[in-house]
């Protein structure tokens, strides 16, 4: 099959009308006996306060504006190490846990010439065949598995209005996409303001993809301008070489140091996430200002904490909107934080970004990744022999191809676009209880991706260790609703199955 890669494409969905001179009237509003509209915006003060404001600093008058992208030809690289690398987006991605891919579609480094391409076609083509020999071996186990815990009678091929065949082909693709690289095409509906247009612009050559980024940022900005060219023809600047930014002065990028991917590894003492920092006092802490925003100073710690977390007392526990931050009681989870150092696959770190809320400090993995094969295996992978030997076997080779890469010249960044899903992300990871508590009921689901599952499920047990006065009150959507309200499970017809709510946090996972 031949390689399909026509570019990235952009398309400007939605749009302000007028988003430079809605920028400018709101600046004068600040001014202003009342509210100022951009009709009333002149010549005058589009230059003068313009870049008074952009050159001061005042950047929230530019956040107004937003921009919907409809991206797509886009590599899934470029998604994690740029487009989703900070909080301030909003994005719908094709996912690959749902969406087959049936054909070759990934970014090819139009640099890359003569033999240096065609290692990098035949390593993208050899990951495709492995992802469908994997789907092929793995839907009959998926199914058998199902069916087992589901407890179907052989005869029966449907369960919760649910085609079983379906449902295990889509278990068997989730599993296989950890062999497709991370050149991956993908599509999005990605919505951003405009002061954030202004700092991706700013940003494109900081990173793992300078050329890529430089490409799709460069056809936003041009999509812009379309609309409302004084946009960034009267403010901002253009995006410099960055020749001497701190990261590529300070480690150019290259292969990655084995020795201390394998020293991090240690340290997570055999759990895929450590807690390894955290409030100390955050009980007491939490307890005092549930008192303070209440004006209940009767209350004890325990009583004080249960108006907070427990769903029985708080119907903001129950809320599938997550209104927590607009709670006054909620944002008394504010002040716990807690630290965890973590391993996760590229493709399940993808979905653990999303929650923006809690930030990690994400590596550059064009200058992380060792030399030899360094991937998180699946366990239904693992635990299939054939299985288990068609994906080292296609780890093996792309980490080949990169260093076949590498001898031809080709760039550190651009020969890491032939390694697979399943590379290793090594980070730390930090939050407000406030935030991992929506995160932990989300990820506690059996519906969650495995990986980010097993991180969740590790880091409730170790806040419950140092704080179970706390964790106590975190888990799954159907613990905490059940005897609460109904239906105990969020998910409608995905309902997984299995009535977690019984025995959790014990909590057997077979697929």
């Amino acid at each position: 099959m031949t390689i399909i890669d026509s570019g990235p494409e952009v398309h400007l969905r939605s749009w302000f009308n007028n988003p430079f001179d809605d920028a400018i009237s709101a600046a004068r509003t600040c001014y202003s006996s009342r509210v100022i509209e951009s009709d009333e915006v002149t010549e005058q003060q589009r230059e003068n306060i313009g870049r008074l404001c952009f050159e001061g600093g005042h950047h929230t008058v530019y956040q107004h504006a937003t921009f919907e992208f409809g991206l797509s030809g886009i590599s899934r690289q470029f998604v994690w190490a740029f487009l989703h690398s900070f909080p301030f987006y909003n994005t719908e991605q094709q996912s690959q846990r749902y969406v087959k891919l049936n054909e070759i579609a990934a970014h090819v480094p139009p640099e890359l010439q003569g033999r240096a391409r065609e290692i990098f076609c035949a390593s993208i083509e050899r990951s495709w065949r492995a992802y469908r020999e994997l789907t092929e071996r793995l839907t009959p186990i998926t199914e058998r598995t199902l069916s087992d815990l589901w407890r179907l009678p052989a005869r029966k091929s449907t369960a919760f209005g649910r085609d079983i065949s379906k449902e295990a082909a889509k278990r068997a693709i989730e599993t296989a996409r950890y062999a497709i690289p991370i050149a991956c095409h993908t599509a999005m509906v990605y919505t951003v303001s405009g002061i954030v247009l202004h700092r991706l612009r700013r940003m494109i050559r900081v990173g793992d993809v300078p050329r890529e980024a430089a490409d799709v940022v460069g056809r936003m900005i041009a999509a812009v301008e379309r609309v409302d060219a004084d946009f960034f023809e009267r403010i901002g600047e253009p995006p410099r070489e960055f020749e001497q930014v701190v990261e590529s002065r300070i480690a150019p990028p290259g292969v990655g140091d084995a020795a201390g991917a394998e020293s991090f590894d240690k340290s997570l003492g055999g759990r895929s996430s450590r807690l390894i920092d955290y409030s100390v006092r955050a009980p007491e802490v939490i307890a005092d200002a549930v008192r303070h925003v209440l004006g209940r100073y009767d209350l004890d710690d325990d009583a004080a904490l249960a108006l907070v977390l427990d769903p029985a007392q708080n119907e903001y526990r129950v809320d599938t909107l997550n209104i927590s931050t607009h709670a006054p009681i909620m944002r008394t989870l504010a002040h716990a934080h807690y630290t965890f150092r973590k391993k996760l696959s590229h493709t399940a770190d993808s979905q653990d970004q999303r929650h923006r809320t809690v930030p990690g400090s994400r590596p550059l993995l064009s200058r992380t990744v060792p030399g030899s094969v360094d991937v998180v295996e699946p366990e239904l992978i693992r635990d299939d022999p054939e299985a288990h030997q068609l994906f080292i076997e296609a780890a093996g080779e792309a980490w080949h191809a990169r260093a076949q890469l590498l001898a031809e010249g080709v760039e550190p960044e651009l020969a890491l676009y032939v390694i697979p899903n399943a590379v290793s992300v090594r980070f730390e990871e930090s939050g407000a209880l406030i935030d991992l508590l929506h995160k932990w009921t989300m990820r506690t689901c059996l519906n969650a991706q495995r990986e980010i599952w097993q991180a969740s499920m590790d880091e409730i047990e170790q806040v419950g260790l140092v704080h179970p006065s706390l964790a106590r009150y975190i888990g799954p959507p159907c613990f905490v609703r059940t005897g609460v309200v109904r239906p105990r499970c969020t998910e409608g017809s995905h309902f997984c199955g299995v009535p977690v709510w019984k025995t959790y946090p014990e909590v057997a996972r077979t697929i």
